[in-house]
């Protein structure tokens, strides 16, 4: 089995088959090592440049749907593109990183890889994408309609004054919604957080 038949092999278990060929060649073109990691709530995927001769790493986490999965892995992929154009001499975000993004994810926006409301939420957000995907809340709640959410609700489905669960064990209740986000407080103790309204929470108790 060559190279490229191992990448499709793994890569056929996180994003849309369609999308495999082109991603698995690029992992050859692009020459990048592909780490998936467990999960982390600071980020989705990072990129990092080759240090000490070592090749282009790419780490994405490994507990999201294979949409998302793929539009992070493209978001980092640019990353990569836009370091070997312009090495550290423009911003991580910057218009060079954007240019990238979008000339790559472009091939993807078909009905074969994505579902028609992705395509639609995905379509907007490369207008100016951002930082991460996560901060576009109209593409995250697309996004996460297609999450095998089983024991888990989004924060914005509970009602004010619920008892959650978040991070496996701290317990918070819902508080007010401030601007775009719900002040909750953390229990024991008085403190209050700003929670996104797309929080994956675990319920113990409702009004």
């Amino acid at each position: 089995m060559s190279q490229i038949e191992r990448n499709q092999s793994i890569l056929h278990k996180y994003i849309p088959e369609k999308a495999v060929p082109v991603i698995s060649e690029w992992i050859f073109k692009f020459d990048f090592k592909l780490r998936i990691k467990k999960s982390r709530s600071s980020k989705y995927g990072d990129y990092r440049p080759p240090i000490k001769g070592e090749n282009h790493l790419i780490t994405i986490n490994y507990d999201m749907n294979k949409y998302a999965f793929l539009i992070t892995l493209v978001h980092e992929i640019a990353h990569l593109s836009n370091y070997n154009k312009n090495k550290d001499r423009v911003k991580p975000h910057g218009e060079e990183w954007k240019l990238h993004y979008k000339l790559l994810m472009q091939q993807f926006l078909i009905p074969e890889i994505f579902p028609p409301d992705v395509i639609t939420a995905l379509g907007k957000y490369m207008n100016n994408p951002a930082a991460s995907s996560c901060s576009d809340t109209n593409l995250l709640r697309v996004l996460k309609k297609y999450d095998d959410r089983q024991h888990t609700v989004l924060l914005e489905e509970v009602p004010e004054g619920t008892t959650f669960i978040y991070n496996k064990n701290r317990r918070f209740i819902k508080g007010e919604q401030v601007r775009k986000r719900f002040k909750c407080k953390e229990v024991p103790g008085s403190r209050d957080y700003l929670f996104n309204p797309l929080t994956e929470v675990s319920i113990v108790d409702a009004p």
